[in-house]
């Protein structure tokens, strides 16, 4: 920390240096352009020097007082009011701290002897405005660098509240789907436990590669496309000891689109509302389709199946699309990411479009343990 503060210090005067320089150069271009004699250039960049100099020495001084009255809504009257008072006496100040260090300077002691009163007027009359406006405009720094500095807090405040939201959201997620998977899964043990004992080890086996996954996952909210694939395969090979011969499944995965980054958790949903209201209801079952693709930048999932859809009724979203919706929004922005359309033969389709990355979203990534 000390070390930073010196740097900048160190900075500020070099910029001082520099500035009272680039005044210097134009001081000694108007001397010389109205006197016909050789002006010497050591006492115009001394001057300037000093000028730019003062400055620098009443800089922690106006910095302090900058954050000591801050041009805020609420205050900005009476701040403002101070801020025009003290920057009076500023000038002034800098008018007198370099009226004491020029009459110091040899060229002004060879000179002819002149009041202080006299000196200080006349450098009143060149120099108060020109004063003020450097004031002024070290204020304004320091006002606009605040600002900055409460944007960016308060950006982070918001990524850091809609990670959290997100997290909670997928806590919600994994709540909803524990109870009632669970329940579900250990009812069709507990029926094939007497009527075929290897069916139920097969089905203890994929139930503890399912929990193993859940827990791997932990509170990422983002992981490769292959990650959920291998989830929500082991989530239907438990529902088809459910449904037999009644449910056929078929992936269609193009090869470029496996480690692209997914929302966690985000298709077993939609694969269970395929079952539940399209498959479950009929009595000759169905098959169900998982398609992902690269299109245009994006990554395109589709979750198909030939139940009964929705034709001629209201389309109905459970907790699970709602969830899944609000997840995608905080993740990706507003936007049609989740889409529910009638099958032209029959059944549902969701269309899932999500950005196509290969790399951790950076607010997914404040989300990892």
């Amino acid at each position: 920390m000390f070390r930073r503060t010196w740097r900048r210090w160190v900075l500020f005067f070099l910029a001082a240096t520099l500035c009272g320089l680039f005044l210097a150069s134009q001081s000694y271009l108007i001397y010389k352009s109205y006197e016909s004699r050789a002006i010497p250039i050591v006492p115009v960049v001394v001057l300037a020097l000093v000028q730019t100099w003062t400055w620098f020495l009443l800089l922690p001084g106006i910095l302090a007082v900058a954050n000591r009255f801050p041009l805020y809504r609420g205050v900005l009257t009476r701040n403002l009011a101070a801020h025009v008072v003290i920057g009076a006496l500023f000038a002034l100040a800098d008018i007198a701290v370099r009226v004491l260090i020029n009459s110091r300077l040899p060229w002004y002691a060879a000179a002819k002897p002149v009041p202080f009163t006299v000196r200080f007027q006349n450098m009143f009359l060149n120099g108060f405005h020109s004063n003020l406006l450097v004031y002024w405009a070290i204020v304004g720094a320091t006002q606009g660098l605040a600002y900055y500095r409460k944007l960016e807090e308060r950006e982070l405040r918001a990524s850091q509240l809609e990670t959290r939201l997100a997290q909670a959201q997928l806590q919600v997620l994994k709540i909803q789907l524990q109870p009632h998977f669970l329940f579900n899964t250990l009812h069709a043990i507990s029926a094939l436990v007497q009527k075929d004992p290897d069916a139920a080890d097969h089905t203890i086996a994929l139930l503890s590669d399912l929990l193993r996954l859940a827990l791997e996952t932990g509170s990422e909210q983002e992981v490769s496309l292959q990650r959920e694939l291998d989830f929500v395969e082991r989530y239907l090979e438990i529902e088809q000891t459910r449904f037999g011969d009644r449910l056929t499944v078929r992936m269609e995965i193009a090869d470029d689109v496996r480690d692209a980054r997914v929302p966690s958790f985000v298709l077993q949903p939609l694969v269970e509302n395929a079952i539940r209201h399209g498959i479950a209801p009929r009595s000759e079952g169905g098959r169900i389709e998982i398609i992902a693709s690269r299109r245009d930048g994006e990554l395109t999932m589709l979750v198909q199946d030939n139940g009964q859809g929705f034709a001629g009724t209201a389309i109905r979203e459970g907790l699970g699309l709602r969830n899944t919706r609000a997840r995608l929004e905080q993740l990706y922005g507003a936007g049609d990411r989740l889409v529910l359309t009638q099958a032209p033969a029959g059944g549902t389709v969701v269309t899932l479009n999500i950005p196509f990355r290969t790399r951790i979203l950076a607010s997914a990534a404040g989300a990892q343990p």
